[in-house]
């Protein structure tokens, strides 16, 4: 007569636990086979601890079970279910703290030129400039990476559309991410977009040298750095510690923009940065329902200035929805059609005759 599971699984229900319960009642039996009249199965103990205390259940389970008609051999198994392994945990990566010294100007292993976008003040368009601009480039062939320095008012996870956090498999190597065809670096990466950064002048270099020189940017034509408005440490960090191969100053025409542009300007003379050109922004407005122009913030103070200095008006850019509207949907203007992304490619193209890009 062949012997049944459940004849088996019946014959475990005697073999009780210190609580009171059965084998079976704890779900302890794994790999119950019968083979004619040879039956086999392994008890699966919680923890190796408990299965140091189990061998007496398996010396009864094992006796119950070769009781039972038709068995002619009982085999019994002890076992330990151990925790699931755990993948190391990956290392944490800083962001911040005092700089490292370092002997003299360096540029990032693979990157050809390094362009520094600045403004004098805020408001004037520039963070919306350089992510268009890295986007026009990318789309002309250039291998292009972006690097958002403005560490207090980080913008360019927003308008490139991708905010997470880059990986680090060291915790010092600082993986980039991607989007629109270009390369990108962050802090916005490394904190909720809400969180404000809260650092003296020494924790803001910090970053920024973590973000030139810990990051895999890979090979590029050209590293493009968003600064912040000012002339303060951020510029002076990047001017003194990077082989810059220029910078981009970014203003509106009118005379209290001009101010401030003339300031980044002399900043960026007196640290013997070259400024390769100038970009006007906010130009004009274009009326959408009757086409006339209108020169909101006056007109020429930015060609005079560029004209003053013998360096390029790289561009005019008007004021415009849609810019505004891509910018904050994550997919700059630049990447697709129109008046405006033609406007970015002309001057992407500008910089690359000039061999700036």
């Amino acid at each position: 007569m062949s012997v049944t599971k459940a004849e088996i699984e019946a014959a475990l229900e005697r073999v009780l636990l210190p609580d009171g319960r059965s084998l079976i009642a704890h779900d302890l039996i794994r790999a119950l086979t019968i083979d004619g009249d040879a039956v086999r199965f392994v008890i699966e103990a919680p923890s190796p601890e408990v299965a140091r205390q189990m061998a007496p259940l398996r010396d009864a389970a094992e006796k119950v079970v070769a009781e039972v008609p038709g068995v002619g051999q009982a085999s019994v198994a002890l076992t330990a279910h151990g925790p699931a392994p755990q993948k190391p945990a990956a290392p944490s990566l800083k962001i911040g703290g005092h700089p490292k010294p370092q002997e003299g100007p360096t540029k990032p292993t693979g990157v050809k030129r390094i362009l520094a976008i600045g403004s004098g003040k805020g408001g004037v368009g520039k963070s919306t400039v350089s992510s268009n601009l890295a986007v026009a480039l990318a789309r002309a062939g250039r291998k292009v990476g972006l690097l958002d320095a403005d560490i207090y008012g980080p913008s360019q996870p927003r308008m490139m559309g991708i905010n997470k956090r880059p990986a680090s498999p060291d915790g010092k190597t600082i993986i980039p991410l991607h989007a629109h065809g270009v390369t990108l670096m962050s802090i916005g990466f490394m904190l909720e977009e809400s969180k404000a950064v809260v650092w003296r002048g020494p924790m803001l270099m910090g970053a920024l040298q973590q973000m030139l020189g810990q990051v895999e940017w890979g090979e590029l034509d050209i590293l493009l750095v968003d600064l912040p408005p000012g002339t303060g440490d951020v510029q002076l960090t990047l001017c003194t510690k990077s082989e810059l191969t220029g910078a981009i100053v970014v203003s509106t025409p009118q005379d209290v923009a001009l101010i401030d542009a003339r300031k980044a300007l002399d900043m960026f003379d007196t640290l013997k940065t070259p400024v390769l050109g100038l970009i006007e922004n906010m130009s004009m407005f274009v009326c959408p329902d009757c086409g006339s122009e209108h020169k909101i913030f006056g007109q020429g103070g930015v060609a005079a200035e560029a004209e003053k200095l013998g360096v390029p008006l790289l561009g005019a850019l008007p004021i415009d929805l849609e810019t505004r509207l891509a910018g904050d949907g994550g997919t700059p203007i630049a990447a697709g059609d129109g008046p405006m992304a033609d406007a970015y490619a002309r001057i992407a193209q500008g910089l690359i005759k000039g061999g700036m890009a």
